[in-house]
């Protein structure tokens, strides 16, 4: 990995320290991003992202969480030996973060107008003046018009609380921002606005992302990289194009496995078989060989190592540590075209 990469995330581990066992919600997790990149973080629900996410901003509950071993490096600075006073001042005006739920996460009796400008006053030594109308821009940026800064969230919908959401993270010009399944509680129509609005948002203000999604249809239309991650560990990482059209990990191949495809004639979709594991009960081994089909004798008792396959590609797995690995699963036709209708996409935008 170079050390020019504006996130370094090397060997991370977090666990939750419970009466009922160890929660090893993180395990040994390493990806990086470079300046204006957007890097999706991919993987069912437990598979540790939001952990990862709360993890970067330092914003995981101790106790009972525990940061075990590994480090977080952005922009040369290792947060994780970070003071509590140099994280408050990371938080907001270098890293901000998007949550879920809107709702939950702005403050109902202060006015949004309000919210926003608490957050510039904290970060940024200007007057309360130039605060309001700078925050007044930073919302009607976000679509929200200046004769409704003044309202309560209450009186706002599911996706104009959301916008709200993005003008706060946004306030500050951070360098990264973490968006933690932004669109889960709009309807479809909104989620594609709002990723459409995130997208325009990150380009203007040159900012780098970490997208947290489950749905790959996001991950084709907004992220340079993606690292899948699987019982708290990343194990597979690659350029998007790469990965949608050259994916090695079983558990990738699964998922993609899993996406309804128009050219094929079929009855059902194929799942993967199983559940994730339970991270207080991680199989020895491989965390993935108890519903991998490809699973091989040594799969239960030895843990892969990353992989690098050149190109900025790692992966996690024994498949591809000796001459098994050389074998390469063809992708249905599919991936090509949605991937390269993507990029034309891309490059039509550019051109606006």
């Amino acid at each position: 990995m170079s050390n020019d990469n504006l996130l370094n995330v090397s060997n991370l581990s977090i666990h939750f320290l419970l009466e009922e066992g160890t929660v090893r919600a993180v395990n040994d997790l390493n990806f990086y991003l470079k300046s204006g990149e957007t890097i999706g973080l991919v993987g069912e629900t437990g598979a540790g992202k939001t952990t990862t996410a709360l993890g970067i901003m330092r914003l995981v509950q101790s106790p009972p969480g525990v940061y075990v071993s590994g480090s977080i490096e952005f922009d040369g600075q290792n947060l994780l030996t970070a003071s509590e006073a140099e994280m408050r001042k990371v938080r907001g005006s270098k890293v901000a973060m998007i949550f879920q739920d809107p709702m939950t996460t702005l403050n109902p009796v202060m006015t949004v107008l309000d919210q926003i400008v608490e957050v510039i006053l904290l970060h940024e030594n200007i007057s309360k003046a130039s605060a309001r109308e700078k925050a007044v821009v930073m919302l009607d940026k976000v679509g929200i018009r200046e004769d409704r800064v003044n309202e309560y969230p209450h009186q706002f919908s599911g996706g104009m609380r959301q916008r709200v959401g993005i003008a706060i993270a946004l306030a500050c010009n951070p360098a990264l921002l973490i968006s933690d399944e932004p669109t889960t509680a709009l309807d479809v129509t909104i989620q594609a606005q709002v990723l459409e609005l995130m997208k325009e948002l990150k380009t203007e203000l040159n900012t780098s992302m970490i997208m947290i999604t489950h749905d790959l249809g996001i991950v084709a239309e907004i992220c340079d990289k993606v690292a899948i991650m699987y019982a708290g560990s990343v194990v597979e990482f690659a350029d998007k194009y790469e990965l949608f059209k050259n994916a090695k990990h079983p558990y990738t191949e699964g998922l993609f496995n899993s996406l309804p495809d128009i050219y094929s004639d079929v009855e059902s979709l194929k799942p993967i078989k199983g559940l994730m594991p339970d991270p207080m009960d991680l199989p020895k081994g491989c965390p993935f060989h108890p519903r991998c089909e490809k699973a091989l004798p040594e799969c239960s008792t030895t843990v892969p190592k990353n992989l690098d396959l050149g190109n900025g590609h790692y992966v996690k797995c024994l498949l591809y540590s000796g001459e098994e690995g050389k074998a390469q699963d063809k992708k249905p036709d599919w991936i090509d075209g949605f991937v390269d209708n993507t990029q034309s996409s891309d490059n039509s935008q550019e051109g606006k």
